[in-house]
């Protein structure tokens, strides 16, 4: 009677293995997709971080000589220069384009674009203007 017992051998069969694979399967399935939607707003904070700064340093400009600064001037990782005269330094890492757009005595708008944020092909665009609002124009995170 136990030599019946003794004598199973241990282990999964291949059906239970099959279910398991299966079920990382749907995971990964779920999970990789909102992995890089994550990866890309994260990578959404560095224009964010710099388009407030250039506003600041655009306000101060302003202030000292009653128009902003540099319409048409743009800079990237491989010109991290561009902006050195309101004192910003883009980063070699840098993600983006910044890119003053208009730039008088009232008006200022400066676009930061990045087509490299992910797999796909669609730009991340987001702008500030002279008031400090800062919009997205074409969110890559969500397409």
């Amino acid at each position: 009677m136990f030599s019946k017992f003794h004598n199973r051998q241990k282990g999964f069969t291949l059906i239970e293995l099959m279910i398991v694979v299966v079920i990382i399967g749907i995971l990964a399935a779920l999970a990789i997709p909102r992995f890089m939607a994550a990866t890309t707003k994260s990578k959404q904070s560095e224009a964010k971080g710099i388009l407030k700064q250039i506003y600041t340093m655009e306000r101060t400009y302003r202030q000292a000589n009653n128009t902003y600064w540099g319409a048409g001037v743009s800079a990237d990782a491989a010109n991290p220069d561009g902006l050195a005269t309101l004192g910003v330094q883009i980063m070699p890492s840098a993600k983006y384009v910044y890119e003053i757009i208009t730039a008088d005595d009232m008006d200022l708008l400066v676009r930061a674009t990045a087509t490299t944020l992910d797999d796909d092909d669609t730009e991340d665009v987001w702008e500030i203007d002279e008031q400090g609002d800062l919009v997205v124009i074409t969110d890559d995170a969500i397409n």
